[in-house]
């Protein structure tokens, strides 16, 4: 098999940990006979240093992109860039872009803490004995973000702001698909968060998310409001499966869970499009930290996030979950080596840091 990909190794941190990350699928290819064609595009802050603040995403970037079977992403942003104006800047100028450009719907955010980091994770060690892996899937262009009519203005002399938060059923039906479909892949387990004591369109995700439900049988669905959802997130996140939400909840959840995975250094994502003919999905992929400029260029940076992004791009797009599966695995096997980036380690016995490349050395040579 062939595959054709776009790297957009960003800023910060993004470019160091995205060469180790490339090293990983490299080698992966060769292990598991496939074939990767690969072309490197300019994004964020160093498209705008290389377009003299011009634009963030270059048009060969996305025209790249557009014939690629997958983004595989960076991070951008940095203080260098925050004075732009808004819609310049490198979050809002070229990430938002690209999600709606390819109409990527559907964010998926593992939140994971292996058995050897429980003591990494803010959680009580004696609620979470064995870690947990739980697996977060937002809708990612509707709701409140995106509703209208939205803004601001004057009512009888006092400022007023509003948002809408508008689904359109099909909208449900489809990110309640990816969810039902990567539970069938794992333990068979959904939990829909809402909030349909109160809003209305929490009532329709309710009742098209049991309609649903009747297509996929193996997996057991329950509802869990979404206050409750983040109290039982923290109280037992090993009880979780997969959690499916719409775009506020999601934001909200998935950052939770990443902070009580212990670090987002260890936590990819995937931004997902319509489901293709051959049943694999377009995406980007990325890790869920940012581009940390205060260690870029001190190569001391976790570059796990990274590598089980190229992990998730293999089992959402290119379809060699064989290889996806292999990098999981040659991660953890580090991780219970001992083996800490700055991020992860603490100086307890059995622990040796380690730098961004010899991580990705002891996860290349554990594949």
């Amino acid at each position: 098999m062939s595959h054709t990909i776009t790297v957009l190794p960003g800023d910060g941190i993004g470019p160091e940990v995205m060469d180790v990350a490339l090293e990983v699928l490299d080698a992966a290819s060769a292990k598991f006979d496939f074939k990767i064609s690969r072309s490197t595009h300019l994004v964020g802050g160093a498209a705008l240093d290389a377009t003299s603040n011009e634009t963030p995403l270059p048009k060969a970037t996305i025209e790249a992109s557009e014939k690629a079977d997958a983004i595989l992403f960076g991070s951008v942003g940095g203080p260098k860039w925050e004075n732009l104006p808004p819609h310049i800047q490198p979050e809002r100028g070229a990430l938002l872009p690209l999600r709606k450009h390819f109409g990527l719907f559907a964010n998926l955010r593992p939140g994971s803490c292996l058995p050897a980091l429980t003591h990494a994770s803010p959680v009580k060690n004696e609620l979470i004995p064995n870690g947990f892996d739980v697996l977060c899937v937002r809708e990612l262009t509707g709701g409140i973000y995106f509703g209208e009519p939205k803004g601001r203005e004057e009512r009888n002399g006092e400022a007023v702001a509003f948002d809408t938060m508008v689904y359109k059923k099909s909208e449900i039906e489809n990110i309640l698909h990816v969810a039902f479909k990567a539970a069938m892949g794992r333990d068979k387990r959904l939990t829909s968060v809402d909030k349909a004591n109160v809003l209305a369109t929490s009532v329709l995700w309710r009742e098209t998310a049991n309609e649903i439900a009747t297509q996929y049988p193996e997996v057991t669905l329950d509802h869990l409001y979404v206050d409750n959802a983040a109290m039982q997130m923290v109280k037992r996140p090993d009880s979780f499966d997969v959690l499916v939400t719409e775009n506020l909840f999601g934001d909200i959840l998935s950052d939770e869970m990443a902070m009580i995975s212990g670090s987002l250094g260890m936590l990819p994502s995937a931004s997902l499009g319509e489901v293709k003919d051959n049943g694999l999905y377009f995406g980007m992929y990325e890790p869920s930290g940012g581009s940390a400029p205060d260690i870029a260029g001190q190569g001391i940076a976790n570059p796990i996030a990274q590598i089980l992004s190229v992990s998730m791009m293999l089992r959402y797009s290119l379809g060699e979950t064989i290889a996806a599966n292999a990098i999981d695995t040659a991660a953890q096997n580090a991780i219970d080596l001992g083996l800490r980036t700055g991020d992860l380690f603490t100086g307890k016995n059995g622990e040796t840091r380690v730098n961004t490349i010899e991580m990705g050395n002891a996860i290349l040579e554990a594949l």
